[in-house]
């Protein structure tokens, strides 16, 4: 049986699903669902539901100003928000981290991320602040903040939306700190499967080609660390066959080789 809880880590909304016989199983190996914008926790249940099967214990929290975290930042003031929301996400998963540790044993070797759109982007800025995040997936992601960013700007433009000058100098000064683009060294040949779809207009499918690009020199020596899937008809949407794709990724990086991983 497969159990699912709503419990609340360091004031962060979270799902926690596991297999009942494992629930107090100690040096599981576990892994943080961060949802896309304007999702939610609840969104993500039958990837969680997938993992949980396969012996893993399953954290989905909510991002600010999503789910039980909404209140009253909506619509334009929260499209204004995404990068403080992303930024804020990276902080969070550290807390989310200590307390799957801490409090529910997990092992420390053998920690995941996936992420869905923001939640992709997220992952990979947390991969750079991170070396406990073991293995990762990214579905429909960027590593490019200051790029993407700008491409948001411009589509803001695009549709007459003002934004003032100070506030753009104040965002993209601040993502520079943060941009993974600049940081790839810090993979560190940790396991990366990278997905998305071509036809994608949200997040444009270019950045993974690209990442891959300016990536895989860095896993020249471990280039089965290193999966790049593309999807020729599939847009801003997830596949099934992706996610079964990323289930057997954790299970190859952090249940089957884990001794293989560093």
């Amino acid at each position: 049986m497969i159990l699912v809880s709503n419990e609340t880590i360091a004031e962060i909304p979270t799902l926690h699903v596991v297999k009942q016989e494992f629930l107090h199983s100690r040096k599981m190996p576990t892994v943080f669902f961060l949802h896309g914008y304007t999702s939610a926790k609840e969104h993500n249940l039958h990837v969680a539901y997938l993992l949980a099967e396969k012996g893993f214990r399953v954290l989905l929290p909510d991002a600010i100003h999503h789910g039980e975290r909404e209140g009253d930042v909506v619509g334009r003031e929260r499209d204004f928000s995404f990068w403080d929301i992303v930024l804020t996400s990276v902080k969070e998963l550290e807390q989310l981290k200590q307390h799957v540790i801490e409090r529910l044993m997990s092992d420390e070797e053998r920690i995941g991320v996936v992420g869905t759109s923001m939640g992709a982007i997220t992952t990979f800025g947390a991969m750079m602040q991170y070396s406990w995040i073991n293995t990762a997936v990214s579905f429909m992601g960027t590593a490019y903040y200051q790029s993407f960013a700008e491409q948001q700007l411009e589509s803001f433009k695009n549709k007459g939306i003002e934004i003032e000058p100070s506030m753009v100098e104040t965002m993209l000064e601040k993502l520079k700190a943060f941009d993974p683009a600049q940081q790839f060294d810090k993979l560190k040949k940790r396991p990366l499967f990278i997905w998305h779809g071509k036809r994608d207009k949200v997040v444009p499918y270019a950045f993974s080609e690209q990442l891959y690009r300016d990536i895989t020199e860095h896993y020249q020596h471990a280039p089965d660390r290193l999966h790049f899937s593309i999807d020729e008809k599939a847009d801003h949407k997830v596949s099934r066959k992706a996610i079964l794709h990323s289930v057997k990724w954790f299970e190859a990086h952090l249940i089957q080789g884990k001794e293989q991983v560093s």
